[in-house]
């Protein structure tokens, strides 16, 4: 199998070189050209065909936006890995990108770090995307969308939906959101993997699109239908029983599947307090996050979703769930909403939620 073929493209030498020799070291990967600025990066792929582009945000001449304009209209299909700074400036245009179609971003390292240092960063955050979209192809063989015989036989109502989302998912979340129903009856929380500044920009974009009401989780929050709940960067979000109620609750416990926040913790709280209740979701990510998760709640009888190869921007959160034969459902994502309406719409719902009865009471994770 021939190496992916890269173009990196920042106009700063010192981030170019970085990035190069970080992905240069790896046998699978080959960067084929670099270039300063947007204007250069258009002219170079045409000269380099490149697999995958890494695009600074902030250059002279023309900047990541008005590169990513350009390159979009001439190249719909080629995966953009944007390159920002962690900051509020950053995550915003950052924001902004992915909305352009971008197709995943990273941080960059911060200046008072080694080279070393800074080459390690690129290579953990940046390698592992690089060769995830890469290989977007749907596989031979690879699972279609499908409904499981053992679909719609179960009878618990649907009391709350969480979604785990990582790689492609703001722009995931932008097309389920705004179809939920207006008149949703649960709560909803989501995990997506994303780091501190750009959770909130991403719940406050939401929110502005989208027919609930849509924060990033504070914690404390008493579960409300029709509000949506969204992991802060840098924290897991769980839930807790509080009074007749259930409340969301923040930790920093160490990272699990190299991410916090993770969709493991807030799945096990959520299945261990509204037990067949929940409504599981799996969208695009990398990794394998959420699997355990779904594990805990096809275990308790809920139910899971799970997003379609095809509609991924990268199918490994809900490719292993679904190989794992726990998705009631493998949908493309235009049908997920509809299939989260109708499956929330049986019955009616309490405003605030408590938890099932016979769930034992569940405490957050230290």
């Amino acid at each position: 199998m021939p190496p992916t073929r890269v173009l990196v493209v920042d106009d700063a030498v010192v981030v170019r070189r970085l990035i190069s020799e970080a992905l240069s070291g790896d046998p699978d990967i080959e960067v084929v050209g670099t270039a300063a600025n947007g204007r250069i990066a258009l002219q170079r792929i045409r000269q380099c065909n490149p697999d995958v582009v890494t695009l600074d945000v902030e250059m002279p001449e023309m900047d990541g936006l008005e590169t990513l304009r350009h390159l979009r209209a001439d190249f719909p299909s080629l995966p953009v890995i944007m390159c920002s700074t962690l900051t509020e400036r950053g995550a915003s245009i950052t924001m902004d990108a992915l909305a352009l179609g971008a197709t995943d971003y990273i941080t960059k390292p911060s200046q008072t770090g080694s080279f070393d240092e800074s080459m390690q960063r690129f290579r953990d955050d940046l390698l592992p995307r690089v060769k995830a979209l890469s290989r977007r192809a749907p596989a031979s063989g690879s699972i279609k969308p499908f409904v499981a015989k053992s679909a719609g036989l179960r009878a618990e109502p649907v009391r709350i939906i969480a979604i785990g989302v990582s790689t492609g998912g703001p722009n995931a979340l932008s097309v389920l959101m705004p179809r939920l129903r207006p008149d949703l009856d649960v709560p909803v929380v989501i995990v997506q993997h994303m780091p501190p500044m750009f959770t909130r920009l991403l719940a406050e974009r939401l929110d502005a699109h989208c027919p609930l009401s849509v924060k990033e989780s504070a914690g404390g929050e008493l579960l409300r239908a029709g509000s949506v709940y969204i992991a802060p960067g840098g924290f897991h979000m769980v839930l807790t029983q509080l009074g007749g109620g259930v409340a969301t609750a923040l930790n920093q416990a160490p990272q699990e599947n190299s991410c916090r926040p993770a969709v493991d913790v807030l799945f096990r709280t959520v299945a261990s307090i509204y037990g067949a209740g929940t409504l599981g979701v799996i969208l695009t990510g990398m990794g394998q996050d959420g699997l355990r998760g779904c594990q805990e709640i096809h275990e308790r009888g809920g139910r899971i979703l799970a997003q379609d190869e095809a509609s991924s921007v990268v199918w490994g959160m809900p490719g292993f769930v679904a190989k794992a034969g726990l998705a009631e459902k493998v949908l493309p994502l235009d049908a997920i909403a509809d299939e989260i309406n109708r499956l929330a719409g049986d019955g009616p719902k309490p405003r605030v939620f408590s938890p099932l009865a016979a769930q034992p009471r569940a405490a957050a994770p230290s």
